[in-house]
C-alpha cells in the first residue's frame, strides 16, 4: 500500500514539473532548448582602440545561440552609421531586414538597402552583404548609384567594393547618366 502511494506521488511530482516547463515555455513564447534573445530599441556601439568605428540602431534584435553558432536578427529595420577617426558620422545604411551569421563572418541587408556616403554618393539595392573576413561589401542584385555634386546615376547588375566604399565596380549590364561637362573639361 505504501509503494502505491508513492508511486502516486511520482507521478504527481512528474506532471506537474512538466506542467511547470510548459507554462515557462508559454510565457516566453519560445522553446527554451532555442536560446532566443530579444532586445528593443537596440543601440550597439562598435570601437576600436578607444575610437567608435560603428554604431548600430535597431528597433528590435533577435540573438539566437548555439555552442558554437550565433546569428542576430534585425527583422524590423536597421540603420548603421560609420564614424570616421574624428568621430563624425561618415556613411549610413539603412535596410528593411539585417542579419548577423557568426560562422560565415558575414552581414546580409536585405530589402530597400540604401547606402548614403559623406560625399553625397548613394548606393541602392535589394541586398547587400559585408564579409568581415575580407572587407568586402557585395551583391549580385541590381544597383543604383547616384553621385548628386556630378549628377551621374549608373545602374548594373553586380556590385563589389571594399569596405569603405572609395574603390567600387560594377560588374555587369551597366549603364547610366554621365555629366557630359566632365567630359567636355577634360578633353579642352
Amino acid at each position: 500500500m505504501m509503494r502505491y502511494f508513492i508511486y502516486i506521488l511520482l507521478c504527481i511530482f512528474l506532471v506537474s514539473c512538466a506542467n511547470k516547463e510548459e507554462e515557462i515555455n508559454a510565457f516566453f513564447n519560445t522553446d527554451l532548448s532555442e536560446n532566443l534573445r530579444i532586445g528593443k530599441n537596440i543601440k550597439i556601439v562598435y570601437s576600436d582602440s578607444a575610437l567608435i568605428r560603428l554604431v548600430v540602431n535597431a528597433p528590435e534584435m533577435l540573438q539566437y545561440q548555439d555552442q558554437n553558432y550565433s546569428r542576430d536578427v534585425f527583422p524590423k529595420g536597421v540603420l548603421l552609421e560609420f564614424m570616421s577617426p574624428n568621430q563624425t558620422i561618415e556613411s549610413w545604411l539603412k535596410a528593411e531586414t539585417a542579419i548577423r551569421d557568426s560562422r560565415t563572418q558575414k552581414i546580409t541587408a536585405r530589402g530597400n538597402v540604401i547606402f548614403y556616403d559623406s560625399k553625397n554618393q548613394k548606393l541602392e539595392t535589394s541586398e547587400l552583404i559585408y564579409d568581415q573576413n575580407t572587407r568586402i561589401v557585395y551583391t549580385d542584385k541590381l544597383v543604383r548609384i547616384s553621385q548628386a555634386e556630378k549628377g551621374d546615376t549608373t545602374y548594373g547588375f553586380g556590385f563589389k567594393a571594399n569596405e569603405s566604399f572609395s574603390i567600387f565596380e560594377i560588374k555587369k549590364k551597366v549603364q547610366g547618366k554621365i555629366n557630359v561637362a566632365d567630359f567636355v573639361t577634360e578633353f579642352k
